[in-house]
């Protein structure tokens, strides 16, 4: 269950929102996915249902929910309060998905997202943990790791050590249908003013619009919004 609070209830359903954040969920999903009763699943999903920390999509499963967005809103993280504008003028700019990851672990956590209107486009929520082995944002956020992170982060990663050194050389990475089939997503690094990389900014949007080299069209864009958080941080 990871960290444990000591007060049961409130572990649990932070496990149960920890759970669904990774992929929509069924009872069943859940239950397997958490080690609860199916009885507690349920209770506490639906209580969190109650309280729009949980939604459901068009096939009934719980997945992360509006409440979970407006108190990070509330937050005032100074990345969060930096990154939103940016974000939202990226995606405006390049007419696809945009958001802002950071690692936690071995996971990387959308801070910040900007739904594109109309059409296909990758859906990610913010609070979704998604894996370090795949994905432009995870390759980002990997080139800049220390060698030995890096190396730990390559076992079982969709990417090589060579693509990491080509990121590193460009100041971007983009991905096709690496983190799920069917989506494309260019990707760059948001530093510090020691330099240090704290976060990586994206567009994403199926492949289909994308194409598979999306680096060439949306690159630039990506970089232009990277630079324009860096120096506001």
């Amino acid at each position: 269950m990871g960290h444990s609070s000591g007060i049961g209830v409130l572990d649990k359903a932070v496990l149960v929102l920890q759970t669904t954040s990774r992929s929509p969920m069924t009872l069943a999903d859940l239950v397997d996915a958490t080690g609860l009763p199916r009885a507690t699943a349920h209770r506490l999903a639906a209580a969190l249902e109650t309280h729009r920390l949980l939604t459901r999509d068009t096939g009934g499963r719980w997945q992360p929910g509006p409440a979970l967005r407006e108190l990070a809103q509330g937050a005032a993280d100074p990345l969060h309060v930096a990154a939103a504008p940016i974000v939202t003028r990226l995606r405006d700019d390049s007419g696809e998905s945009a958001q802002l990851y950071v690692r936690e672990g071995s996971v990387r956590v959308c801070i910040v997202a900007a739904e594109r209107a109309h059409g296909l486009r990758d859906t990610v929520p913010v609070g979704a943990r998604l894996p370090m082995t795949a994905g432009s944002a995870a390759q980002v956020l990997a080139a800049w790791s220390t060698e030995s992170d890096t190396a730990e982060l390559l076992t079982g990663a969709a990417y090589g050590a060579r693509s990491l050194a080509e990121v590193r050389r460009r100041g971007w990475a983009q991905s096709v249908g690496e983190r799920e089939p069917g989506v494309a997503s260019v990707s760059a690094p948001v530093r510090d003013r020691s330099g240090a990389v704290l976060a990586a900014i994206s567009v994403s949007g199926p492949i289909e619009r994308l194409g598979r080299r999306p680096g060439t069209a949306l690159a630039p864009r990506v970089l232009a919004a990277a630079t324009a958080l860096s120096r506001q941080l």
